[in-house]
């Protein structure tokens, strides 16, 4: 692959990209479909991950008076000649991020808000000198960037609330020219408050900083804000005319958010990676907005990142690491009955039908199980499946990943849940190094029961297979003095589960199968068989273990079989 371009593995400048041979995604006529379709605030509710940073750095180089017009060279909007000698380079533009705006404390938070715009005023130093300012701009703009003696930003709580309406009266006098307003990662303030208990005071605070900004500013040409939520109008929005959001419900800018089909595909040929698309598609696509379907770009390049070093690689979750994933442990928390069984559904491959609340305050998250499902899917846990039904829309986990992310949440639940017993734990664990088959088959029927399952339906066998190992992993993860291993190779393979118990020197080989129209007894057969024919207990004698376990446990739904042998 020498000579290809570089994978932009978290990367989110767009001049970056086009300056130093980075391999870009082409999503410039964004700007157009922008400027044709005026707002005055227009706020793209997305997942993360989903390529609304890069884009918002995009539409910085692309308006913001000085800017490179060669960085869109050879791209879309180069092609619409109009625009680009209208707009490309006319206009002061404001770009701040608020997605590191996060603290304990409410102060903390706000330092961090005030150090994010006091940073970007200082690009504009030349206004400090504006011979079309007047005194009185200059004093507010000084005290805008004022630090003290340790380097720190000093600006009031006061004048904080009005920074940004201020940034733009300035430069719209200096240039005679109204401001672009970018802000990006909006709700990260808000997330945070929410969760460290300080959400009333942030709210208040947001809702003066976007006010004077956004509503009735004669400086504003218009503002483009990214989150993951869409936030009540009422909460932090109230009064704001010409507003519009675009969630991942709107047909309007589909394609610009994430990858489409089609990109994915011209990604892959270029590197020559084109035998992996039906894996990539089957782990990273499955997003619908509108009525496309999308792939998570970060998925995708850095899969792509990984297959060109070797091509051997497996496919691996990446999503999961840039987030903590606790709404899907709230979730479960909260879940009663009938809700673990719409869970099961879902990680099944089935859908269901939820009414879903596109605008919500943090206030309402966990107020009741069904906003939870409306944050699942405005957060990019779940996707949409065909059109709405009578104000309900169709659910779906949208690909191999997520379905992971759901199974390894539920089991660290489970395995949460199953410490409440320390001593029901113990004696289940105890049984497998006595050899006791009737007790190892009760105590995991009984936990399989008070978990979500996996069902017989649309899911492969081997993920089946994989979420029963993952729970018996997690219970034996709490056994001291038990050496455990998951898929460690031994004989002529891999054996599931193997266990040293080095005090005893009992050594344990546990072989899964999941158990097709509830065959028991061939699961198990087969699970045995598996164990002698490959020699798994190889590894346990060579480490000294003189008593050897084998068994076969074959399970279904929520019941099970335990054969030893």
């Amino acid at each position: 692959m020498a000579g290809k371009l570089k994978l932009p593995m978290g990367i989110e400048d767009f001049e970056r990209i086009q300056k130093d041979g980075f391999y870009y995604v082409d999503k410039t006529r964004l700007m157009k479909d922008l400027l044709e379709h005026p707002a005055y605030v227009n706020l793209f509710t997305r997942p993360r991950r989903f390529g609304k940073t890069l884009n918002m750095s995009m539409l910085k180089h692309f308006f913001e008076i000085g800017s490179d017009s060669t960085l869109f060279h050879g791209l879309e909007i180069s092609k619409e000649k109009e625009i680009c000698e209208q707009y490309m380079g006319k206009f002061p533009v404001i770009s701040i991020s608020l997605k590191n705006a996060e603290s304990d404390t409410f102060e903390g938070a706000k330092a961090k808000i005030r150090f994010s715009i006091c940073d970007e005023a200082t690009r504009f130093l030349f206004l400090a000198q504006s011979d079309r300012l007047s005194e009185i701009d200059h004093k507010q703009y000084e005290k805008i960037i004022e630090l003290n003696d340790r380097g720190e930003f000093t600006m009031s709580n006061e004048l904080l609330e009005n920074s940004l309406f201020i940034l733009s009266r300035l430069l719209h006098k200096h240039y005679g020219q109204k401001t672009i307003v970018l802000i990006d990662e909006y709700d990260v303030p808000l997330d945070k408050a929410y969760q460290a208990g300080y959400y009333d005071a942030m709210v208040k605070f947001i809702r003066a900083l976007f006010g004077r900004a956004l509503k009735t500013n004669n400086s504003l040409y218009f503002a483009v804000l990214t989150g993951c939520l869409r936030i009540s109008k009422e909460s932090i929005f109230t009064g704001l005319n010409n507003f519009k959001v675009y969630t991942v419900k709107e047909v309007r800018y589909k394609e610009y958010f994430g990858f489409t089909d089609m990109e994915v595909r011209k990604m892959l040929e270029y590197y020559g990676l084109m035998e992996q698309y039906g894996a990539i598609k089957d782990w990273y696509d499955g997003y619908r907005f509108g009525n496309l379907e999308i792939y998570c770009p970060w998925d995708v390049i850095s899969y792509c990142h990984a297959l060109k070093m070797d091509l051997s690689v497996s496919l691996k979750n990446y999503w999961v690491n840039t987030s903590s994933n606790s709404i899907i442990r709230k979730f479960i928390d909260k879940a009663d009955e009938t809700t673990r069984d719409e869970l099961e559904l879902l990680i099944s491959g089935k859908s269901i039908y939820k009414k879903i609340r596109q605008e919500l305050t943090y206030r309402d998250l966990d107020s009741n199980i069904d906003n939870l499902w409306s944050i699942l899917f405005t957060t990019g846990y779940l996707t949409q499946s065909g059109n709405d039904n009578n104000g309900l829309t169709e659910l779906i986990i949208p690909n191999k990943e997520i379905q992971w992310i759901f199974a390894e949440q539920i089991q660290e639940w489970f395995a949460w849940e199953a410490k409440k017993n320390i001593q029901q734990l113990e004696n289940f664990c105890r049984a497998f190094q006595e050899n006791n088959t009737a007790a190892i088959e009760e105590g995991f029927t009984s936990y399989l029961r008070k978990t979500i399952s996996i069902r017989d339906t649309g899911a492969k066998k081997e993920m089946k297979e994989n979420f029963y190992h993952g729970i018996l992993l997690r219970l034996f993860g709490n056994m001291p003095g038990w050496k455990v291993r998951s898929n460690a190779e031994s004989g002529e393979g891999y054996s599931d589960i193997s266990v040293e118990v080095e005090e005893k020197e009992i050594g344990i080989i546990i072989e899964l199968k999941y158990a097709e129209n509830a065959a028991f007894d061939d699961g198990c057969r087969e699970a045995l068989k598996q164990i002698k024919d490959r020699g798994y207990e190889e590894s346990l004698i060579d480490d000294g273990m003189k008593t050897i376990y084998r068994y076969g446990i074959a399970c279904y739904k929520k019941r099970c079989k335990v054969v030893s042998g």
